[in-house]
């Protein structure tokens, strides 16, 4: 369920500002929903997995306050990550 060291690498490069760049709004947010759609499948074969079911809610609860907090500061950003990640708000 954790995510792989290239998974990783490879979405951070996507995300990132600048080449060294990995503590950016926008690369928390697509590394926490990464991680939200694999807790996601592994939901849909495990329904009665209350712990992963907890941090899914803590991880979604962390990207909302994460895209609130872009939203506040740099609302075309905002827009332009919610396209690349397909989320709806």
């Amino acid at each position: 369920m954790a995510l792989t060291t290239s998974i990783k690498a490879e979405v951070i490069q996507t995300y990132q500002r600048a080449p060294r760049d990995t503590g950016s709004p926008e690369v928390q947010i697509a590394l926490i929903t990464s991680r939200i759609n694999d807790l996601t499948r592994h939901l849909t074969e495990h329904a009665k997995d209350v712990h992963s079911r907890r941090g899914l809610m803590k991880l979604v609860a962390l990207r909302r306050k994460l895209l609130d907090y872009l939203k506040s500061t740099k609302p075309q950003l905002y827009k332009e990550i919610l396209v690349r990640l397909g989320l709806r708000r």
